[in-house]
C-alpha cells in the first residue's frame, strides 16, 4: 500500500498536476489585459478603467467600473465582458494624481499580491483625466495601449534619462528602505495629448510633490540614470548632449554639512549666443556659466527634499558604516532637514562640431 501511494504521489508532481482545477486559457474565450487606469470614484470608492484588446480584429472597447475592492473589479469585468480577461499580460497601472494622494500603497500591495501579475509592471502618475485621451486617441491609434508599453519599455532598456521609469519591484523595494523614498513618472493627460511632466515624489508612502521638467534634468544626472541625451539651457542660449555624470556625495561626520561633487561631460549641440565659443578663453568662460547654473539647479533641488523631508536622492546611504550602528528614518532625516548644502560641478565640454 505504501509503496501504491509513493507511485501516486511522484507521478502527481512529473505530471505537474499541483492543482484539480485547470483555468481556461482558450484564445477564444480570453481577452488579456495590458493596464489598469484608477481614479478616486464616489464615495471612496476606486473607479477602474481598462481597455480590452482582443485577439481578433475587433473594434477595442473601453470599460469603466466602480467598486469598492481592486479584487471586486477584477471578478466584475468578468460578469460584464463576453470573454473572460485575463491579467498575467498586466503591464501598465496608471494611477490618477488626484487617487494618490489618498492612498497607493494599499492599491500596489493588492497587485503585488496576485500571482499572475508580473513585478516589472510600470507604474505610472496621471495628472487630468487618461480616459478622455484614450477614448479619443484609441480611434485613431489602432494598439494604443501596446504602443504606450513599447514607450516605457523602450526608456527603461536606454536609460537616457529623458524620464523616469519604475517598475513594480523597484518601486516597493524603496519603499521598504529607510534610506530611500520611491518615485513615479507622471504625465499630463487630456483628450489630445500625454505628456510628461516630471517625477512625482512620494514620502514613504504618500504622495507629496514633484520635479518639474526642469528640476527633472538635475535629479536624471545627480540619482538616476547619470545621463542625459539632451540638455538644453536656455538662458544660456546653449544645448548639451550626450551629458555623462559620475556624482560623489559626502556627509561629514558631525551630520552637518552634505558636500556634492559631480563631474560632467557632454558636448555642445546648439549654440544661439553671441560668444565665439571657438576662442577658448570664450568657451572657458562658458564653461564656467554651465557649473554655476547646474550647481544653482541642483542645490535648490537638494532643498527641496529637505524641506519635505524626503528621500529620492539617497544621501543617507552615504552614513552607512559597519562600524555604526545605523540610524532610524526618522534621526536620519531630522538630521538631513538641517545640513548645510555644497554643490560642486566639474564640466568638461565638447565645442559644437563642425
Amino acid at each position: 500500500m505504501k509503496t501504491l501511494l509513493s507511485i501516486l504521489c511522484i507521478l502527481l508532481v512529473f505530471s505537474g498536476c499541483s492543482s484539480p482545477y485547470v483555468e481556461n486559457n482558450t484564445v477564444e474565450e480570453i481577452a488579456p489585459v495590458t493596464f489598469w487606469s484608477l481614479n478616486q470614484g464616489e464615495g471612496g470608492r476606486l473607479e477602474i478603467t481598462t481597455l480590452v484588446p482582443p485577439v481578433t480584429d475587433e473594434k477595442k472597447r473601453l470599460f469603466t467600473l466602480n467598486v469598492d475592492l481592486l479584487k471586486q473589479g477584477k471578478k466584475e469585468f468578468n460578469l460584464k465582458f463576453y470573454r473572460e480577461l485575463k491579467f498575467g499580460q498586466l503591464r501598465m497601472l496608471i494611477i490618477n494624481e488626484k487617487l494618490a494622494k489618498k492612498e497607493v500603497i494599499s492599491i500596489i500591495d493588492t497587485i503585488l499580491s496576485d500571482p499572475d501579475v508580473s513585478p516589472r509592471l510600470f507604474l505610472v502618475l496621471v495628472r487630468g483625466s487618461f480616459e478622455d485621451f484614450l477614448e479619443g486617441e484609441s480611434k485613431v491609434q489602432k494598439n494604443l495601449d501596446y504602443y504606450l508599453y513599447r514607450m516605457f519599455r523602450h526608456y527603461e532598456r536606454r536609460n537616457q534619462g529623458e524620464m523616469s521609469i519604475v517598475n513594480l519591484h523597484e518601486f516597493m523595494e524603496k519603499v521598504y528602505s529607510h534610506y530611500s523614498d520611491p518615485v513615479l513618472p507622471i504625465f499630463k493627460a487630456d483628450k489630445d495629448n500625454f505628456t510628461y511632466e516630471g517625477t512625482a515624489l512620494f514620502n514613504e508612502n504618500k504622495y507629496v510633490g514633484l520635479f518639474n521638467k526642469r528640476e527633472d534634468q538635475m535629479f536624471q544626472l545627480t540619482a538616476n540614470d547619470h545621463y542625459l541625451k539632451n540638455l538644453p539651457i536656455p538662458h544660456l542660449n546653449v544645448s548639451l548632449g550626450q551629458v555623462r555624470s559620475k556624482v560623489h556625495m559626502q556627509v561629514d561626520d558631525q551630520l552637518k554639512t552634505l558636500t556634492i561633487h559631480v563631474k560632467l561631460k557632454g558636448r555642445i549641440d546648439e549654440y544661439r549666443g553671441h560668444q565665439n565659443i571657438l576662442s577658448r578663453s570664450e568657451m572657458n568662460r562658458m564653461t564656467h556659466d554651465i557649473e554655476s547654473y547646474l550647481q544653482r539647479e541642483t542645490a535648490e533641488l537638494v532643498k527641496e527634499t529637505q524641506r519635505l523631508k524626503i528621500e529620492p536622492l539617497e544621501v543617507g546611504a552615504h552614513t552607512l558604516s559597519p562600524l555604526v550602528h545605523p540610524m532610524t528614518r526618522r534621526e536620519w532625516l531630522d538630521h538631513y532637514e538641517k545640513m548645510k548644502v555644497h554643490v560642486k560641478y566639474s564640466v568638461k565640454i565638447e565645442p559644437l562640431s563642425l
